[in-house]
């Protein structure tokens, strides 16, 4: 938890009660199904709460925005997400219905009133929102061409509406198509950890 109040200094304290709350939530669960890795649930904020927030240090969403995760599966990036920002929408969309259970019961422990969370395809999701965000749950590719109708054509933040994502590794073929309009940021700009040395934010507007 530390990990986090050292990158984001301005939390309210029911931001901070909600964020603690989160590791007894995921173990408790993690022992019923592998929502997380065994062997990394020690890591919970390093690797999958503060790696979540990255979005939060790219983007500041305006209140009412309207956000979709697409492979939520246990709640990320979304969750943390829809806890950092509390005037946001957030629907949390997986099509393992164990996990979406676990994103829903954690979303309602906590007392998050902005998050909806659905068990679904996104390519059966019709709502138009300001932005998709996912963590490497599909070639980017992919991942637009089943999203394009669900970008909203009003625009009310301070970049375009479109895609947010966070991956691993060499992502140079996916977003070779995109070169020219892609915008990808290495995510030890922000975080000094060896473990987000390799990791990307890639943010593709779409129109």
């Amino acid at each position: 938890m530390k990990v986090i109040e050292n990158y984001f200094q301005k939390l309210t304290e029911l931001q901070k009660s909600q964020f603690k709350a989160l590791f007894d939530l995921y173990l408790d669960w993690n022992n019923k199904i592998n929502v997380i890795s065994r062997k990394d649930i020690e890591n919970l904020y390093l690797h999958h709460v503060l790696h979540s927030l990255a979005i939060a240090k790219y983007v500041s969403f305006a209140p009412g925005t309207k956000v979709m995760d697409v492979g939520t599966g246990g709640g990320f990036p979304g969750i943390p997400l829809a806890i950092f920002f509390p005037e946001v929408q957030f629907l949390l969309l997986d099509s393992i219905g164990k996990k979406v259970r676990v994103a829903g019961d954690i979303a309602k422990a906590i007392g998050l009133e902005n998050v909806e969370v659905k068990h679904s395809r996104a390519e059966d999701e019709k709502r138009k929102f300001d932005f998709i965000v996912s963590r490497a749950v599909m070639l980017l590719p992919e991942l637009v061409k089943i999203i394009n109708k669900n970008i909203s054509r009003e625009q009310n933040n301070s970049i375009p509406n479109g895609v947010i994502c966070l991956k691993g590794g060499d992502i140079t073929s996916e977003t070779k198509s995109f070169k020219n309009i892609v915008d990808i940021v290495s995510l030890s700009e922000y975080f000094s950890e060896p473990f987000f040395q390799t990791k990307k934010l890639v943010y593709l507007p779409v129109n």
